[in-house]
C-alpha cells in the first residue's frame, strides 16, 4: 500500500541503520552500459528500496497515484525481479524528501519509465543479495533459490534478505549489467493482481487529501477574480476580520485569503470578502476561439515533411477544417491541499501530478530555498492533467505562512474549479489531400493553430495562479509548444500512413487569454479526430470500405494487428445496417512511439431529436509487455469513456468578459447510463518493451464517433462535440443545400 510519511518514519519502520553494508562489487564487465528509465537519473539502489529488520520492502517511487494504478503495477513488478510476495511491499511514493524525483506523472510514461527503473533496481538488488547469501551459505549463486525473500540453498540452509541486510542501506549505485528475468520466469507481471488502492476508496476510508485532518487544522479560503484577467482594485477587509471564527484575512497586491478556525465560517467569510472587492475587468476574451486563432500572429514550423517520389497528377482533391472547443479537466472533487508553515519547513499536503516541481515552485513563492518545502503526495480527484491541484497547493502554502503552526486546509469549490483550472486548449486544423483515380492519398498537406498545452508549475512560480497576483507578481513564461514534433499541440499531427507525399505545419499561438495547459492527450485528441475524420471523408469518396481503406496504407504490422483485432470483435464485416444507427472505426499509435489503439463504435441517432448515443464500443491495443492486463485494461476502458464524454458534451462556454460554465449544469459530462459498455481487447507482447498506454484511447474515440454518427445519418460533424444541436443545424443545411 501506499502512504505519505516523513523521512524519519521511512528510516524508523524499515530499522535503517547509519551504516552501509559492505556489498560484493559488480564485475568490471559492462560498467557504464546505459540503465534504463528513471533510473538513470537516480542511479543510487538505496533511493529505490530497503529491506527492513522486520520483512518489510519499502518501494519508493517519484510517480503517483492518480486512480491508474500505477503503484500496484510498480509492485508486480519489483516482486517479480526480487522474488518476494507483493503483500511484503510496501509503496512510497510522491514524497519530495523520501522519493527518487521522477519527473511529473505524465503523458503515459510511468511504465516505460518507473517502469523500466524498478525492475531493473530490483533485479540488481536481487543479484547482490544472492551473492551475499552465497557467502553466507557457502553455497554458489548458481545453486541458491529465492522464495519471498528468503534464499534456499539445496541442502536445507536457508537465509532471508532482512537477516542479510535488515535496516541497512546497501550503498551501490545500479550497473546495468544485471538482466532482469525472462517473461516466462515471471509470476507477477502479466497476470491481473487486484489493485492496492482500491479497498479502501471502495469502503470510504479517508484516503483523499480532501480527507485528511491533523490536529492543528485550520480552513482557509482564496477569493478569485471575478472575469479572467481582472486585478484587483481595492477592498475593505475590517468587517470580514471581525466574522466570527475568522483567524487573519490575508492580502498580497491581488492575491486574497481568508482562515478561520471551521470550514463553513472559512465559507462564509470568503464570500462577504468577495462582495467587499473591487475588481477591474482584463481584456476582452475572444467570443468565437477558433476564428481567433487563425487571426493571430503565429510561431510556424513544419515539423514532418516527404518529399513525394512521382509527379503523378492527383485526380481529385479534398479538404476540410477540423475544430476543438477549451475543455475542462472537470475533476469529480474540487482541488484541496494542505499546508503547514513550522517556521523553517512548509509542508504541502497535495494532489499535484508534479509533487516536485510544484514544490519547488512554491518555494520560489515563497522566497525559501527548495529544500525547505516539503511536498508530499496524498490521492485527490483524479483529473489526468494540469487542473487546480498545483493552484490549491500554491494557496495553501501562502496562507500557512500568514498562521504558523497551524495546517491550512484549502479546499476549492465547484466554481474555483470550473472557473480557474488551466482548460485543454482550442484548437483548429486543415487537412488537404490529392488522391489517384483509386482514392488512394498522393499527397498529404496537415496544418493546425493551437495555443500551448504545457503551463505546469515546472518550478515557475509564475505558472501558479496566486503567483502572477502577488504585490511583487512572478512573470509567466512565455508559453511555447514545447518538445520534439509530435510532443505538444502537434502530438499524432504527423500520420502513422505511409502517404508518398507529406506536410505537417504547426502554428503556434503564444496569446492565451483563457488560461490552458495539460489536459489528457494534449494535442493528440484534436489532430487524431482530424486526421481520422479525414480518412474516413477519403474512404467513403473512394468508395472503399473505412477499414480495408486504412488497412492498405498502413505498412506497421502492429498497427495492422489492433485494426483487424478491434474490426473482427466488433463483427466490423457481420455488420447489419440497421435505420438510425452506424458504425465508425479510428486508430491512432500514441505519440507515433507509445500504444496503438483502435476503437469501434455502434452509435444510435434519435431521429426525432438528434441526440446521439454510443451503443457499444470495442477497443483493441498493443501496449508492448502488458504489466497488469486489468489495469491496463481499465485504464484504456477510461480514457475511451473521458474522451466520449469530451466528445459528445463538453464545451466551455464563455462570452466577452465571464467563463459563464460555472457548474455541471453549464458543464454536463456523460453520465452512468450514458456509457456504453467496453470490450476491450489487448495484444500481449511479453518480450516488447513498455509503450504505455494511459492516453491511448483519447483521440480514436472522438474519430470513431464522428465516423459512426456520419454512417448513421450522412452528417459529418468537423466541429467537436457532437451535440444533438450541432447534428439538428447540419441537418438543416443539409435540407437547405447548403
Amino acid at each position: 500500500m501506499s502512504a505519505h510519511v516523513s523521512r524519519r518514519s521511512v528510516l524508523k519502520g524499515s530499522l535503517v541503520l547509519a551504516f552501509s553494508l559492505v556489498v560484493p562489487a559488480p564485475s568490471a564487465q559492462g560498467q557504464g552500459r546505459r540503465l534504463p528509465g528513471d533510473l538513470a537519473r537516480t542511479p543510487g539502489l538505496d533511493a529505490w528500496l530497503r529491506i527492513g529488520a522486520d520483512g518489510v520492502v519499502t518501494l519508493m517511487t517519484g510517480k503517483v497515484e492518480l486512480g491508474q494504478g500505477i503503484l500496484t503495477a510498480l509492485g508486480q513488478l519489483c516482486a517479480d525481479e526480487l522474488d518476494v510476495e507483493p503483500a511484503r511491499l510496501r509503496i512510497l511514493s510522491g514524497d519530495t524528501r523520501v522519493c527518487p524525483p521522477e519527473g511529473v506523472t505524465a503523458g503515459s510514461m510511468s511504465i516505460p519509465n518507473a517502469g523500466a527503473a524498478v525492475r531493473q533496481a530490483s533485479a540488481e538488488v536481487r543479484a547482490l543479495l544472492v551473492s551475499m547469501a552465497a557467502t553466507r551459505l557457502r553455497v554458489p549463486e548458481q545453486r541458491l533459490r529465492v522464495q519471498d525473500g528468503t534464499v534456499q540453498a539445496p541442502g536445507g540452509g536457508a537465509v532471508t534478505y532482512w537477516a542479510l541486510v535488515g535496516g541497512q542501506t546497501l550503498n551501490r549505485e545500479a550497473t546495468g549489467t544485471v538482466a532482469p528475468k525472462a517473461a516466462s520466469q515471471r509470476r507477477h507481471a502479466g497476470r491481473p493482481l487486484p489493485r492496492l488502492d482500491l479497498p479502501a476508496k471502495l469502503t470510504g476510508e479517508p484516503r483523499f487529501v480532501q480527507d485528511l485532518r491533523p490536529d492543528t487544522l485550520v480552513h482557509g479560503r482564496v477569493v478569485r477574480a471575478p472575469t479572467p484577467g481582472a486585478s484587483l482594485v481595492a477592498v475593505e477587509t475590517s468587517r470580514v476580520a471581525a466574522m466570527p471564527g475568522v483567524l487573519k484575512v490575508v492580502r498580497d497586491g491581488g492575491f486574497l485569503g481568508v482562515i478561520a478556525t471551521r470550514e463553513w465560517l472559512a465559507v462564509k467569510a470568503a464570500a462577504a470578502l468577495a462582495l467587499a472587492a473591487r475588481w477591474k475587468d482584463g481584456a476582452p476574451l475572444p467570443v468565437d476561439p477558433h476564428a481567433w486563432l487563425l487571426a493571430q500572429p503565429t510561431q510556424d514550423a513544419v515539423i514532418h515533411r516527404v518529399e513525394r517520389p512521382t509527379d503523378v497528377a492527383p485526380t481529385r482533391t479534398l479538404e476540410a477544417t477540423y475544430r476543438r472547443p477549451y475543455q475542462m479537466h472537470a475533476s469529480i472533487g474540487p482541488s484541496c491541499a494542505v499546508a503547514a508553515w513550522d517556521g523553517s519547513t512548509m509542508t504541502v499536503d497535495t494532489h499535484s501530478q508534479s509533487v516536485f516541481e510544484t514544490s519547488e515552485a512554491i518555494a520560489k513563492l515563497l522566497g525559501l530555498r527548495k529544500e525547505q518545502v516539503h511536498g508530499r503526495h496524498v490521492e485527490g480527484s483524479g483529473c489526468y492533467g494540469h487542473n487546480g491541484a498545483d493552484d490549491a497547493a500554491a494557496d495553501a502554502a501562502l496562507l500557512a505562512r500568514a498562521l504558523p503552526g497551524h495546517a491550512v486546509r484549502v479546499q476549492w469549490s465547484r466554481e474555483d474549479e470550473h472557473t480557474h483550472e488551466p482548460y485543454g486548449a482550442a484548437m483548429v486544423t486543415r487537412v488537404r489531400a490529392g488522391v489517384d483515380a483509386n482514392g488512394d492519398v498522393l499527397d498529404w498537406d496537415y496544418a493546425l493553430w493551437s495555443t500551448s498545452h504545457g503551463t505546469r508549475p515546472f518550478a515557475e512560480p509564475g505558472n501558479l495562479l496566486a503567483g502572477r497576483s502577488l504585490a511583487k507578481p512572478f512573470a509567466q513564461p512565455t508559453p511555447r509548444n514545447g518538445g520534439p514534433p509530435s510532443y505538444s499541440a502537434d502530438r499524432n499531427a504527423i500520420p502513422l500512413y505511409v502517404f508518398p507525399g507529406q506536410t505537417v505545419t504547426t502554428h503556434f499561438v503564444r496569446a492565451m487569454p483563457l488560461r490552458v495547459s495539460s489536459m489528457r492527450g494534449l494535442g493528440a485528441y484534436a489532430n487524431v479526430f482530424s486526421i481520422e475524420s479525414f480518412v474516413d471523408e477519403l474512404a467513403h469518396s473512394a468508395g472503399v470500405d473505412p477499414a480495408e481503406y486504412r488497412l492498405r496504407q498502413l505498412q506497421d504490422p502492429r498497427a495492422k494487428a489492433v485494426i483487424l483485432r478491434a474490426t473482427e470483435r466488433f463483427g466490423w464485416s457481420r455488420f447489419e445496417r440497421r435505420p438510425h444507427h452506424g458504425r465508425g472505426l479510428a486508430f491512432a499509435r500514441y505519440k507515433n512511439l507509445a500504444a496503438y489503439c483502435a476503437v469501434c463504435l455502434e452509435v444510435f441517432v434519435d431521429p426525432a431529436t438528434h441526440a446521439p448515443r454510443v451503443v457499444r464500443a470495442v477497443l483493441a491495443a498493443d501496449a508492448g509487455e502488458v504489466v497488469n492486463p486489468d489495469g491496463l485494461a481499465n485504464q484504456l476502458e477510461g480514457g475511451l469513456l473521458q474522451s466520449l464524454s469530451w466528445s459528445l458534451k463538453e464545451a466551455v462556454h464563455h462570452d466577452a468578459r465571464r467563463i459563464l460554465s460555472r457548474d455541471w449544469e453549464g458543464y454536463p459530462i456523460l453520465t452512468f447510463s450514458e456509457a456504453p459498455p467496453v470490450d476491450v481487447q489487448l495484444i500481449d507482447r511479453p518480450e516488447e518493451p513498455f509503450l504505455g498506454a494511459g492516453e491511448a484511447s483519447q483521440g480514436p474515440a472522438p474519430a470513431a464517433l464522428a465516423n459512426a454518427v456520419f454512417a448513421a445519418t450522412g452528417l459529418r460533424v468537423r466541429d467537436l462535440p457532437v451535440t444533438p444541436e450541432r447534428l439538428a443545424a447540419l441537418r438543416r443545411a443539409q435540407g437547405s443545400g447548403q
